[in-house]
C-alpha cells in the first residue's frame, strides 16, 4: 500500500503540497476534525476518503487537493492528536518540585484518563503508532524527532539539572530510552483496560496496576538514574494523581 511518498526519491506528497492560503485554512481544518472522529471510528485501513468526503458535504477531490493522499490526511490527523496531549512538563508544579521520576508515576497513574477523556487522540495515536504501513510510519517518526511534541527534551534536561539522571550516558540516549519504555508501558497498561487478558491473566487484581506501575519506575531509574537519585533497595516516593 503507499504511503505519503510515492516512491524513494520524491519527496513525501505532503511535503510537495503548497503552503494553505488563509481561507482554506478553515475547511481543511473542518476536514482534518472530521477525518479524525472517521478514523478513529473505523481505523487507518478501513477508514475511506470517500465516506470523509460524504460527511462533510464535499467533493473527494477536494480533500486530494489539501492533503495529496489518504496517508496525507491521515498525517495531518496525528500531529493533531498528539499536539492536544500535555507535556511532561505540564505536571502541578508541586509534582514538579518532587521531582523527575515523580513526575513520571504522576503520568502513569492519569493514564487511565485517556480512555474516559481522550479515547480519540489517543486512539489516533495508537494507529499511527502501530497501525499504519511502513512509509507513513517513517514520516510519523520523523515528525516526533523533530517536533517533540511531549518536551521530552527539556523534561530530560530538567533531570539532568537536578541530578536525578545519569551524567555519563549521551543526552540523545536517554530521550530515546525515556520515549520507548513510557510509551510501550502506557499502552500496555491502557490495552489491558480495554482487553484484559491480552497484557496479563485475566483475574488480577486491580491493585496489581499500582505495582506495576512502581516496578517500572524501578526498572527505569536503575536504568537512567543516577546512582545518588535513590537508595539500593528504595522505591520512589509515591504521591498523587499521562501524558502521552
Amino acid at each position: 500500500m503507499p504511503g505519503i511518498a510515492s516512491n524513494r526519491v520524491a519527496p513525501p506528497l505532503y511535503q510537495r503540497q503548497a503552503a494553505a492560503r488563509p481561507r482554506s485554512e478553515a475547511k481543511r481544518a473542518r476536514i482534518v476534525e472530521t477525518a479524525t472522529q472517521h478514523f478513529a471510528e473505523h481505523g487507518y485501513h478501513a477508514a475511506r476518503v470517500g465516506d470523509i468526503a460524504v460527511a462533510l458535504g464535499i467533493a473527494k477531490g477536494s480533500i486530494f487537493q489539501h492533503f495529496g493522499s489518504k496517508d496525507g490526511l491521515f498525517f495531518e490527523v496525528y500531529k493533531r492528536a498528539v499536539r492536544s496531549f500535555p507535556k511532561y512538563l505540564d505536571a502541578p508544579s508541586e509534582v514538579r518540585a518532587a521531582g523527575f521520576f515523580e513526575v513520571l508515576r504522576y503520568w502513569l497513574v492519569r493514564t487511565d484518563h485517556l480512555l474516559r477523556e481522550d479515547w480519540i487522540p489517543y486512539r489516533i495515536s495508537l494507529l499511527g503508532n502501530y497501525g499504519t504501513d511502513l512509509v507513513l510510519k517513517r514520516e510519523i517518526n520523523r515528525f516526533l524527532v523533530s517536533e517533540d511534541p511531549y518536551g521530552t527534551v527539556s523534561f530530560v534536561r530538567f533531570g539532568l539539572e537536578r541530578r536525578e539522571l545519569r551524567k555519563d550516558m549521551d543526552i540523545e540516549m536517554i530521550v530515546s530510552i525515556l520515549d520507548w519504555m513510557m510509551e510501550r508501558f502506557q499502552d500496555a497498561l491502557l490495552t489491558a483496560e480495554l482487553d484484559p487478558g491480552l497484557f496479563r491473566r485475566q483475574g488480577e487484581l486491580a491493585e496489581k496496576k499500582e505495582a506495576r506501575i512502581q516496578q517500572f519506575l524501578g526498572v527505569l531509574q536503575r536504568a537512567i538514574g543516577a546512582a545518588t537519585s535513590l537508595a539500593p533497595g528504595a522505591r520512589p516516593q509515591a504521591r498523587g494523581d499521562h501524558r502521552r
